[in-house]
């Protein structure tokens, strides 16, 4: 039964109505084993809060491809699942017990945890909503999330696997620490930022000639645990003190100054105090030397006992205090302000520590080794689309240090380790040990990202020999944005191939980052951030999605723009009343009664281009480039299907002749419904609405099939006729416009080819233009002055000797020869730029050239009718 569509689109009503439908009717649900099976699993969002731009964007990338492949007739699983989001996660349930007048501390761990979960079940249940609002055509049954007790399974199986391979080590290291979360960090969760800070020049007198010694350093608050001064080996200014002793200013310590090629000579006074538990440089001067390594801050940034009267105070406030002691005392040579950058926590945003602490880490290179071997086998590699991120990828890899994969935290997987309360022996396995009570497990827990790199395969069962995971691993796609390559898709890469001896997934799917309409990274201190949901009340799901994934190529940044999304909601009230214009005309027509085989040359014309359009947009789809669909789609549907055919059918659909009417109905919902087809991965809402309202094959659009090309043929003679008429009516339009003439007047034109002879009439051509604008094709030659305008292939001429006026026409004429003149200036420049010709689709090349034609032939037209007018003026 056909649903009648609303004299309105509203894009609330059209939005409410269908999700639960497809949801509960498992449209949506994966198994069909009669089908080849195509999988995507969906970057897990973190449950730390609501969705944004950049989730809408990625979601809905994944989303058409989901539906397109729905449509191609693939057994189509899309995997949802959310992520624990370590550190986020329990900096939100921290702040929420902070209000309460508590701290975790208070409750212990276990309660804590209990709180934690309690979180995740609250926003996991509002990320399912926003996915709802989305429209996101997500397999609920086989939802995952990076805690849960299969992912747990899998997380410790690795962890032990890599352990006993002797790829997993503990060892004390230079970490990066956030003293506010009070955890390491690894290096790609540190920001570096650019910031002003100081060089400060201070005097160390040398024990053995009271010389001063001039030392230079940004981080003041770290001279309590320096063991000892560098100079080079090489230096001359040095050389005689080196062996010799300086005090240490800041706690009246002796310290060797020692000599070592690592100094540059050319940097401050080129002598480096070391401080081995503080800085990863110092630290492997230590370890070469046998130097002790002291620390004198405590975890969370405040100083130790080590600093003396400063101990307590925060590591920057002692900085302040103790510059200012030591310019009493006469200590500051000088100070210089100082641009250096200075990293800074992904989480928290505080300045991070390098901090010396003992940590569990991962031996990276030759799991990178092996990646990168893998990618060198064109059949097994990972595709990038683009291809250049390949090289991003690459360089990671190739540069890779070992991962610290140990985090001071509550929330998350716990590290499978245990220490002998008596001997110290460690043992890592999948299970606890069997005299538990003489154990007591790692206090810490792993990184976030060592549970997402297993997300391809752990989602679908493993390390259970599942159905599931025969079926749909590796993945056929993941679609993510650039800045995430390292964090995820590189870690990916590696545990794929060490767990599975595979790729994770066939194909990579990059998009860049959304920005605001001036090209600035939306946050919270720019205020210029966007709720997706604002957006989707104000336009529509259907218009955000549209805006999103046909605005920007893949692995560019996007730009948001409210009139730009204002522009898709105005291109589906297009489709909308178009649609409605359809079923008027179709009435009761069923899909039995569709009948092409009488249709005339206008919809031959229409049915051809549904055929070029299908075809391009198909090849595009294949190939990601959604904004080329986009446009593809819009031109087609805006401009041939709305603005030209449903004006042209009205003769066929007001003949006298049954069979023309028949063909144009016919016509109308062959390409109707094709082009519904076509945008349902774009906008899915008002796709189904539309469909519902049209003769349809099934319950839902998301059970029909892929459109496929009408059994139409046109010979490009009726191809060049049917665009000619085009030009003929709008030239006929103009001349009205120009002229002050009413559209219903009645006018004869004349019609010459290129070579300017006169053409005789075509009878069904002439009954369009008679409909169409008032304008009747004649093959008499006149006396009286022509008014003329370039068409394709020819001109067109109206004699209106009685209303005529030289110099206005001279003026028309000129505008439009300058008009020409850049057109084909834009032609010729595209056309000569290789980066075009070479990497767009070759029809959309043959189009460019065949506009070129048009245009130089027009100019040459418009041209001589110029100077024929300049000799009437």
């Amino acid at each position: 039964m056909k649903k009648e569509l609303d004299p309105k689109y509203d894009h609330l009503k059209v939005e409410q109505e269908h999700y639960k439908t497809w949801i509960d009717k498992g449209y949506f649900t994966a198994g069909d084993k009669s089908k080849d099976p195509f999988c995507i699993v969906i970057p897990p969002p973190n449950v730390t809060g609501k969705l944004h731009l950049g989730h809408a964007w990625d979601t809905t990338l994944q989303d058409i491809v989901a539906r397109y492949k729905r449509m191609q007739g693939y057994d189509m699983l899309w995997l949802p699942g959310m992520d624990h989001a370590g550190i986020a996660t329990q900096a939100k349930v921290d702040e929420r017990l902070k209000n309460e007048g508590i701290s975790r501390y208070d409750i212990g761990r276990e309660k804590f945890l209990d709180r934690a979960w309690e979180w995740k079940e609250e926003y996991a249940s509002t990320i399912r909503k926003q996915w709802a609002k989305m429209g996101l055509s997500l397999d609920y049954t086989r939802e995952r999330f990076t805690l849960d007790e299969g992912l747990s399974e899998a997380v410790r199986k690795v962890f032990v696997d890599l352990y006993n391979d002797g790829l997993i080590y503990q060892g004390e290291r230079i970490i990066n620490w956030d003293p506010q979360a009070k955890t390491a960090l690894s290096n790609i969760e540190v920001i570096h930022k650019e910031i002003e800070g100081a060089m400060y020049y201070f005097n160390y007198k040398v024990v053995e000639t009271g010389a001063n010694l001039v030392i230079a350093t940004t981080r003041p608050e770290t001279m309590f645990a320096d063991q000892a001064i560098f100079v080079h080996p090489e230096d001359e200014r040095y050389k005689d003190i080196v062996g010799m002793h300086v005090i240490n200013p800041a706690n009246g310590e002796e310290l060797p100054i020692m000599a070592d090629d690592y100094i540059d000579m050319s940097f401050g006074t080129a002598v480096m105090k070391c401080t081995p538990a503080h800085d990863p440089n110092d630290f492997a001067l230590a370890k070469k030397y046998g130097l002790k390594m002291p620390i004198c801050m405590n975890p969370d940034g405040t100083m130790n006992e080590m600093a003396h009267k400063y101990a307590g105070m925060d590591r920057f406030a002692c900085r302040k205090a103790l510059v200012e002691d030591f310019e009493k005392a006469g200590v500051v040579d000088h100070i210089e302000k100082h641009m250096h950058q200075v990293g800074h926590s992904e989480r928290t945003g505080v300045i991070v520590e390098p901090y010396l602490s003992k940590q569990w880490f991962v031996k990276m290179k030759p799991l990178a080794e092996d990646v990168l071997k893998n990618q060198e086998d064109e059949n097994q590699k990972i595709h990038f689309y683009p291809v250049r991120f390949e090289k991003t990828f690459h360089q990671w890899l190739e540069n890779i240090e070992d991962w610290c994969i140990s985090r001071q935290l509550w929330w998350g997987h716990r590290i499978p380790a245990w220490y002998h309360k008596e001997t110290g022996e460690i043992y890592v396995g999948m299970e606890d040990p069997k005299d538990i009570e003489n154990w007591t497990q790692d206090e810490d827990v792993l990184d976030t990202w060592f549970s997402s790199a297993l997300w391809p395969f752990s989602t679908l069962g493993w390390p259970n020999e599942t159905d599931d995971l025969n079926r749909y691993f590796p993945n056929d796609l993941l679609v993510t944005g650039y800045d995430i390559i390292f964090f995820w898709v590189a870690r990916m890469a590696f545990q794929t191939r060490y767990c599975m001896h595979n790729r994770p997934f066939k194909d990579v799917l990059i998009h860049g980052l959304v920005r605001d309409s001036q090209g600035r990274k939306m946050s919270k201190s720019l205020g210029n951030g966007i709720d997706p949901m604002d957006v989707i009340e104000k336009y529509g799901v259907d218009a955000l999605r549209f805006f999103l994934t046909t605005n920007s190529t893949p692995g560019q940044d996007l730009r948001f723009i409210d009139t730009k999304v204002e522009a898709s909601w105005n291109f589906i009230n297009k489709i909308w009343n178009a649609s409605r214009f359809t079923m008027m005309q179709v009435g009761d027509m069923t899909l039995e009664e569709v009948d092409l085989s009488n249709v005339n040359i206008i919809d031959k014309w229409i049915l051809t281009r549904f055929n070029e359009v299908l075809e391009n947009v198909t090849n595009n789809m294949d190939k990601y480039e959604f904004a080329l669909v986009g446009n593809e789609l819009y031109s087609f549907i805006w401009d041939d299907f709305c603005s030209w055919y449903i004006e042209l059918s009205k003769a066929g659909l007001q003949s006298d002749d049954a069979q023309a009417v028949t063909a144009a109905k016919s016509t109308l919902i062959t390409v109707l419904s094709g082009i519904i087809r076509m945008l349902e991965p774009f906008m899915p809402f008002v796709s189904e609405e539309i469909y519902l309202s049209m003769p349809h094959a099934y319950e839902s659009i998301n059970k029909e099939a892929w459109p496929e090309k009408a059994e139409i043929t046109m010979s490009e003679e009726e191809m060049a006729s049917v665009k000619q008429l085009i030009t003929m009516i709008e030239a006929v339009r103009a001349i009205k416009v120009d002229y002050n003439l009413k559209p219903s007047m009645d006018i004869n034109v004349m019609i010459k080819d290129e070579k300017e002879t006169l053409m005789k009439p075509d009878a069904k051509i002439n009954a369009i233009l008679q409909k169409m604008c008032h304008a009747s094709w004649t093959a008499q030659e006149s006396s009286e002055e022509m008014v003329t305008r370039p068409i394709l292939n020819g001109t067109l001429s109206v004699p209106l000797a009685s209303i005529i006026n030289v110099e206005e026409e001279i003026e028309k004429l000129s505008k439009e020869l300058k008009r020409l003149t850049g057109e084909i200036k834009r032609g010729e420049g595209m056309l000569s730029n290789p980066n075009f010709v070479n990497k767009a689709p070759e029809a959309k090349v043959n189009a460019e050239k065949e506009k070129l034609e048009g245009y130089r032939s027009q100019y040459a037209i418009v041209e001589k009718q110029l100077e024929e007018m300049k000799k009437k003026a």
